[in-house]
């Protein structure tokens, strides 16, 4: 009885511990299925502001404060656009000086935690940026995806397409760039966004099934006048964009594409998410098993978003090789491998789909070299 006692005990005792383990992995996916919308990604590390004075701001020194360029900087209801380092500043051994541009809203004290977004903007095209713009419903398969238009007087449309941790305020960061091209722009929100409809199973899929929303929106573009179009991605919006130049029956439309920091492996990514959360290494292979379980994703249709022969249209990439959620070594490889249609623009020192805070000159000459024979 003893030993029939003791085998049940231990039996037990495995059961409970793999179930703990299944419900480990579970909680760890949701790093990326349930990564909400304008917050933070777990990569992305909390500031403290340190102190405040005209035109700067301190922060925690980290290497993410350390970071050249221009981001967002946001707090709980409040929200600034910091400049690079100062130089003449007095910086100490654990705090930085960045130039503070301006408080977009809320206020900033000592001991208030923040972080950076890539996020410069905030609000509409017309409040944000002074431009003339509509609000537009496109048709979704989910329901009414809502959209920011800003006409231009080309018959080429850029369609822009947020990816994690944002929102269509994003593409506010090259839209007064390509409004000043003479280019119309559409901005989208997608299934999960706010106002937009809600995915049945609650979770984001990568782009897995998300891409159908681009797909909404490149036949919308299509309807209203657009001869082509060029679809404009950053993180999991650049996958849809892919997804959607090989799949959508519009395909034929799609001029090119420009990916930003682009998911093109998504284990990779759930990985990189789930480790930012303190998931021990031996949990991580549960929580990629739990996200295919939960979410449908599947290794081969992740490894076809990175396909060089599913590639038919001219493509910019632009990432680097300190994004930790997105491997750039998967955009080095498609690059390397196409480099009939590819052009690989190589950023440092920049994170996750922030190409552009980095140095945002540079980027939108990249931009106008490969939209202008596009045109």
């Amino acid at each position: 009885m003893r030993t029939v006692r003791a085998t049940a005990a231990a039996l037990g005792a495995v059961l409970a511990a793999g179930a703990a383990s299944v419900a480990a992995g579970r909680l760890a996916s949701d790093a990326a299925l349930k990564a909400p919308p304008g917050r933070p990604l777990p990569t992305e590390p909390r500031l403290t502001v340190h102190g405040t004075s005209a035109g700067r701001i301190a922060l925690t020194r980290d290497l993410a404060s350390l970071r050249p360029g221009t981001y967002g900087l946001a707090g709980d209801g409040s929200h600034a656009v910091v400049g690079p380092l100062l130089d003449s500043a007095e910086h100490t051994a654990d705090s930085v000086v960045r130039r503070l541009i301006r408080v977009t809203h809320g206020t900033f004290a000592p001991g208030d935690p923040v972080w950076l977004t890539p996020n410069v903007h905030v609000g509409d095209p017309g409040t944000a940026l002074g431009l003339e713009h509509a609000d537009l419903d496109v048709p979704g398969e989910l329901g009414t995806l809502p959209a920011w238009f800003v006409p231009g007087h080309r018959d080429t449309w850029v369609i822009a397409v947020h990816g994690l941790g944002t929102t269509r305020e994003h593409a506010l960061n090259v839209m007064t760039y390509l409004h000043r091209r003479r280019v119309p722009v559409l901005a989208l929100a997608y299934r999960g966004d706010l106002g937009a409809p809600r995915p049945p199973d609650g979770l984001n899929h990568l782009g897995q099934t998300e891409w159908r929303d681009v797909d909404a929106a490149i036949r919308h573009a299509v309807r209203c006048g657009a001869d082509r179009v060029v679809l404009l991605g950053w993180s999991t919006g650049a996958t849809m964009a892919l997804r959607a130049a090989e799949h959508s029956a519009v395909r034929d439309r799609v001029a090119g594409l420009v990916l930003d920091s682009p998911v093109l492996n998504w284990q990779a990514t759930l990985r990189a998410l789930a480790q930012a959360r303190h998931t021990p290494d031996a949990l991580l292979p549960l929580a990629v098993r739990a996200a295919q379980g939960r979410a449908g994703l599947h290794a081969d249709r992740g490894a076809h978003a990175a396909d060089p022969g599913r590639l038919g249209v001219p493509t910019l990439i632009i990432h680097g090789p300190d994004d930790v959620v997105a491997p750039w070594e998967y955009s080095r490889r498609l690059a390397a491998r196409r480099p009939d249609l590819v052009a690989l623009h190589t950023v440092a020192q920049a994170p996750h789909a922030a190409m552009w805070n980095a140095d945002p000159d540079e980027y939108e000459e990249r931009l106008r070299r490969f939209l202008t024979p596009l045109m």
